[in-house]
């Protein structure tokens, strides 16, 4: 998930780099469109070899040629963006109906929210949370797991980052210091009375939000931030990583994976980090253990293992699915986070302004790390209390998951079962005072409309049911 997990980048070698980079993405697609007709056929065999009219559907030999064309398809498929898929969430034992609705937009970015339909508004607090999703190589759906658990007992919104080769040149550049304009602008259009939630790579632009909200002593800081497997000081138990990309430097990088968006994409020219590359990288730190899995499918398949061999595909449907990024947003990031340490040496800044901290002091502040994180060190996060020291103590927290990696910081059992519920009690014990004891009006009931974030308890409570 981490923006640098750089390990399987693709290196020309010499310093040929920028003229072997700038066509990849030309000669991806070149082969892309080679490999159709050769798709087309092997699902076509697929689909005959699974019809129970014919007769090998039901020997060994019409299973292992089905098995082998579907291995093929999807193996040089290009995945698209998943849907979210949540429909519905229990709320205080009831089946409440969900509608995933945009409500701010940008040319990077969307806001999603996910309005629940109460036939009877909840008596129990309802916080409102923005959860930023990463932009580093996924889309924000590979959240899907993290959504769901904050549904039930709050009003949840999330960034839905845009790929960036679907965005015309025509909308200009895209940048760090973008990126925080834009965390900063969704806190504004929620009006305050909100808790934003920082999943890894995102930890760095919302510290660096919040902090600039406070220097100018905006009444729409966030009542309470959490930041979750963040890269906040990588000098702080640096993982192999980390250390990979402050070698290398940031000029490594813009010779070598930084390519222009091919016609007929509506970003064409665009300068981005392809997402064919980032998935080459993802894979390639865990290549065994994938070829693995893609094995045990072409056996579950044989073998007519359907439940294990549906688990794979809705896991693989998510983690191929890859998006590009700008260039100037991926450089800027690797160059201040990973190379420079800028926000920890207190050399950050925004639009040519220092970024400071320090100036934190109305936003309670709970990081949560995982022991076993390989993409974040163990301390990376936790710094962030150190920069923050104008927080009161009693509105700081630090939780250590045992027995999790970097993916189990935002999602699986564990997160459901031990990380949510402490993120959940954290953000309700730091509700503004009006709030305490009573609602948190974040949601509105069922209209015809779209649900809008109410701004205080009296319009909430004018809604129609």
């Amino acid at each position: 998930m981490a923006i640098g997990e750089f390990g399987g980048a693709p290196a020309p070698s010499g310093e040929g780099g920028l003229l072997l980079s700038a066509p990849v993405y030309w000669f991806y697609e070149m082969t892309h469109a080679a490999l159709h007709p050769s798709r087309v056929v092997a699902d076509a065999t697929r689909l005959l070899f699974k019809n129970p009219a014919n007769p090998f559907y039901h020997t060994p030999f019409g299973r292992t040629i089905a098995a082998a064309a579907e291995l093929f398809e999807r193996s040089t498929r290009r995945y698209a963006r998943p849907e979210w898929g949540i429909d519905s969430t229990s709320v205080g034992g009831e089946r409440v109906a969900v509608r995933a609705e945009t409500v701010w937009e940008r040319p990077f970015c969307r806001l999603v929210h996910f309005a629940r339909e109460f036939k009877h508004v909840p008596r129990r607090p309802q916080p409102r949370v923005l959860i930023v999703a990463p932009m580093s190589g996924h889309y924000a759906t590979l959240l899907r797991g993290t959504v769901e658990a904050f549904l039930p007992n709050h009003d949840v919104y999330i960034t839905d980052w845009r790929n960036a080769r679907a965005v015309p040149l025509a909308a200009g550049r895209f940048d760090l210091d973008d990126y925080v304009d834009y965390v900063i602008s969704i806190l504004h259009f929620l009006r305050g009375e909100t808790h934003v939630i920082a999943v890894c790579q995102p930890s760095v632009p919302v510290i660096t939000a919040v902090s600039v909200m406070e220097a100018r002593d905006d009444p729409h800081v966030p009542n309470s931030m959490v930041l979750m497997g963040g890269p906040i000081d990588t000098r702080v138990n640096p993982t192999a990583v980390n250390r990979l990309a402050e070698e290398r430097g940031v000029d490594w990088f813009r010779r070598n994976v930084i390519t222009k968006v091919p016609f007929p994409h509506p970003g064409f020219m665009r300068d981005v980090y392809p997402g064919f590359m980032q998935l080459h990288g993802f894979v390639s730190m865990n290549l065994e253990r994938h070829i693995e899995a893609h094995r045990n499918l072409f056996m579950h398949l044989i073998q007519g293992d359907g439940d294990s061999a549906q688990k794979h595909r809705e896991f693989y449907d998510e983690y191929l699915a890859v998006m590009d990024l700008a260039a100037e947003f991926y450089l800027q990031t690797v160059d201040v986070v990973f190379v420079r340490h800028a926000l920890p040496k207190g050399e950050m800044t925004h639009r040519g302004d220092k970024v400071d901290p320090g100036e934190i002091r109305r936003v309670a502040l709970l990081t949560v790390e995982g022991e076993h994180d390989d993409i974040s060190g163990v301390g990376q996060t936790q710094a962030a209390h150190g920069l923050c020291a104008k927080i009161p103590n009693e509105m700081k927290a630090h939780w250590l998951q045992p027995d999790v990696g970097h993916y189990g910081v935002f999602n699986g059992s564990r997160f459901r079962a031990e990380i949510a519920p402490r993120i959940a009690d954290f953000m309700l014990s730091h509700n503004s005072p009006s709030r305490r004891g009573g609602w948190t009006w974040g949601f509105r009931a069922k209209t015809n409309g779209a649900a809008q974030p109410a701004p205080n308890a009296e319009q909430a409570i004018k809604t129609p049911v």
